[in-house]
């Protein structure tokens, strides 16, 4: 697969590589919780990132790794790699350890990525050396600096029929001390939710331009600039296969492998907002008796059954950042009408996670302007409240004079309704 070819989102394409990880890396690095930032970083301060992944194949392959760089839609820019990168635009991943006591084998991967430098998008690209176009993996990440800023608030909302559900992000974009020539079209915003590249606002314009004193408001009337709330994520507990954690109904050790059933759920899409802390669809790998889950959490299979009559026409996905959000044949649901209830196992390693159901086949009853289209349709089986707490990012992307690509040069995480 060429450079032309490469899909610039996040795809694992090889089935034997698992629980890819990317992540600043900030304070303690045995700290697991860690990798719940997302993989975003200030290119001034030199946050580094590190990227993880394991080869279920239990045998060393030779890995390299490349960046793509690309412009605010995640389009090829037509940089030249000496453009964006410090070094060669090829390196090898040389560090790698092996399982230890897993009755699934695996090589755990660590490659500590490399500065870029321009602030923007990029694609990192990991492939087998001794084919190169055998494309592995796929993973985005941005870089930024801040030369303007952004200033937001979150709340319900204003439109009286979608109070309850929706959230609604205003905000300002300070631009002084920042050249443009036309501010209110030289910017490009984006605003993501929750860390997912399905939940993205784009093309907003600003409702008010104050030129005298650098700022752009965005406090759109139009619900252009909303999102449903949806509900806070299910979650589960596997750190740990010698007595059961939080939701684990039952826990089969087995010669080959060990499986967790998860206790059975209910649809949500009807009923009153019910509180409760998640990681707002990530998950943290993790091994409760040797803390180490990088090569000693164990990958097990995972069962999970919804309870719900069968959705004629339609399809049911167990939904996570575990498979990055897609909806594949990894975590599509089958229907046992014996049960009355959907059900899928999935192989995860050891750790928390969260997750929610997705419906193909069946639309939500809103579509909302200006939001990327989702692949599923989580509202049906998940429900949506403006109290649910979730995250939020603002990206502000330009192309100042004379350059051949966009930066991000300003960004701004904001999360509403926290409660710790």
């Amino acid at each position: 697969m060429s450079a032309q070819e490469i899909r610039t989102i996040d795809f694992i394409y090889d089935p034997q590589i698992r629980t890819v990880l990317l992540y600043p890396v900030v304070g303690d690095p045995n700290n697991p919780a860690q990798t719940l930032n997302p993989p975003v970083i200030p290119l001034e301060e030199g946050v580094p990132l590190q990227l993880e992944f394991d080869d279920l194949t239990a045998n060393y392959r030779s890995f390299r790794a490349k960046f793509i760089h690309c412009n605010t839609d995640w389009h090829r820019s037509a940089l030249n790699d000496i453009e964006f990168t410090y070094e060669y635009n090829d390196q090898p991943i040389t560090e790698y350890q092996v399982s230890m006591g897993t009755k699934v084998p695996y090589y755990h991967y660590r490659y500590p990525v490399p500065r870029v430098k321009l602030p923007g998008n990029y694609v990192l690209v990991v492939y087998d050396e001794r084919n190169p176009r055998n494309i592995i993996f796929t993973r985005r990440f941005s870089t930024y600096v801040s030369r303007i800023a952004v200033a937001a608030n979150v709340r319900f909302s204003t439109e009286v029929q979608r109070q309850f559900n929706d959230q609604q992000i205003e905000f300002t974009i300070d631009y002084k001390g920042y050249q443009v020539i036309s501010p209110q079209d030289d910017f490009r915003v984006v605003i993501r939710q929750n860390y997912r590249d399905d939940r993205v606002i784009r093309g907003l314009k600003p409702t008010n331009v104050r030129v005298f004193d650098n700022i752009l408001e965005y406090r759109l009337v139009d619900l252009s600039n909303t999102f449903p709330g949806g509900n806070e994520y299910r979650f589960f507990d596997t750190r740990t296969v010698m007595s059961l954690a939080n939701f684990v109904a039952h826990i089969e050790r087995r010669s080959d492998r060990n499986f967790a059933y998860i206790m059975v759920d209910q649809p949500r899409g009807r009923g009153a907002y019910l509180q409760n802390d998640d990681f707002n669809g990530q998950y943290v790998i993790d091994h409760r008796e040797t803390r180490n889950g990088a090569t000693e959490a164990d990958y097990i299979e995972t069962v999970f059954t919804l309870k719900t009559d069968e959705m004629p026409n339609a399809e049911v996905y167990v939904n996570g950042s575990f498979n990055l959000w897609l909806l594949n044949d990894r975590n599509r649901m089958t229907y046992n009408a014996a049960e009355r209830a959907y059900q899928a196992a999935i192989l995860l390693k050891q750790g928390i996670y969260n997750y929610n159901y997705s419906v193909k086949g069946i639309s939500p009853p809103v579509t909302r302007t200006g939001m990327t289209p989702s692949e599923g349709n989580e509202l049906l089986l998940e429900g949506s409240y403006s109290a649910t707490e979730n995250d939020y990012e603002i990206f502000v992307y330009n192309r100042p004079p004379g350059a051949r690509a966009d930066q991000l040069v300003g960004y701004r995480k904001i999360g509403y309704n926290k409660r710790k």
